[in-house]
């Protein structure tokens, strides 16, 4: 996995050192650069694909097949029939628990351990990048990718879910209808907060993606934190742990389909992802910044 890097190599890293290229010197044309080549890698890109055929199997296994009923199958699901705009709220929840921190995992884990790998590491920290804003740009670009996880996701459940059930007002949990691009809106929401639910995980996967240069064991690794994290939400013996896993409100965004808005949830799951940014982003940078990377 970790060869499959796209366009970008280790040549192409060192030939841009060479000739000195003076947008790597800020940060703002490091940051264009690195989104520009983790969204031109292959591996990405077959990413997203995957995430946009969710909601592409969710809206034509329920046309094909006879409406569920209420309970029957993912939350939203019976709606989905009703308003091609469920198709992709649902396609989100039923990624949630594994295929978006999957995603995330991939991404995050080969931030850093990628580019060691490589040998790519050391060219962009004498570019001069500088470990401490190599280090925020790396986070920053796995932050967006989130949202554009999310997003893909969400657009294309509701392109598909238009084109085969029509798009009109949505009767929102609470009982109360809401107009299209309201709707839409509210759809824009839950694919916020699901981006924001993966920015703690984001943070652990850079911490784990400086402690090895095998990129592969860094995405083993912090998918297996995201399952076990889920796994352990799941047992009521240790409730009293709940509270503090990075997973713990990752499926708590019923609360902005009602009306009016609750965004209680929205603001706990915030917090706590900003405090495992906090810790792990610190704990990524000082092993990045203890770290023989140019020898």
């Amino acid at each position: 996995m970790s060869a499959d890097t796209g366009p970008t190599t280790a040549q192409d890293r060192s030939d841009t050192v060479a000739a000195g290229d003076p947008p790597r010197g800020r940060t703002g044309g490091l940051f264009a650069s690195e989104v520009l080549t983790l969204f031109r890698r292959r591996r990405t890109q077959a990413i997203l694909a995957v995430l946009a055929g969710v909601p592409i199997l969710i809206a034509v296994a329920v046309k094909l097949s006879s409406a569920p009923r209420p309970g029957e199958g993912p939350p939203l699901l019976d709606r989905v029939t009703q308003n091609g705009l469920f198709v992709g709220v649902t396609a989100l929840v039923v990624s949630v628990p594994l295929f978006v921190p999957l995603a995330i995992g991939v991404v995050a884990g080969d931030t850093i351990a990628g580019e060691a790998n490589l040998g790519t590491l050391r060219y962009l920290l004498l570019a001069p990048a500088g470990r401490t804003r190599l280090l925020a740009v790396k986070y920053a670009c796995t932050a967006v990718f989130c949202f554009a996880a999310t997003l893909t996701v969400v657009l294309t459940g509701a392109v598909v879910g238009g084109a085969l059930f029509g798009l009109r007002p949505v009767t929102l949990l609470s009982g109360d209808a809401v107009s299209v691009p309201e709707s839409f809106v509210r759809a824009l929401l839950v694919a916020a907060y699901v981006s924001v639910s993966m920015l703690g995980m984001s943070a652990i996967g850079l911490f784990v993606s400086t402690l090895t240069e095998i990129p592969v064991g860094a995405m083993a690794a912090t998918v297996t934190l995201a399952v076990t994290s889920q796994i352990l939400g799941g047992i009521p013996q240790v409730d009293w742990l709940h509270p503090y896993l990075f997973s713990h409100h990752w499926l708590d965004l019923g609360d902005l389909l009602r009306t009016p808005v609750v965004w209680d949830s929205f603001v706990a799951n915030g917090r706590l992802q900003l405090a495992y940014v906090a810790v792990f982003t610190a704990l990524a940078w000082a092993r990045l910044t203890t770290k023989d990377v140019l020898s």
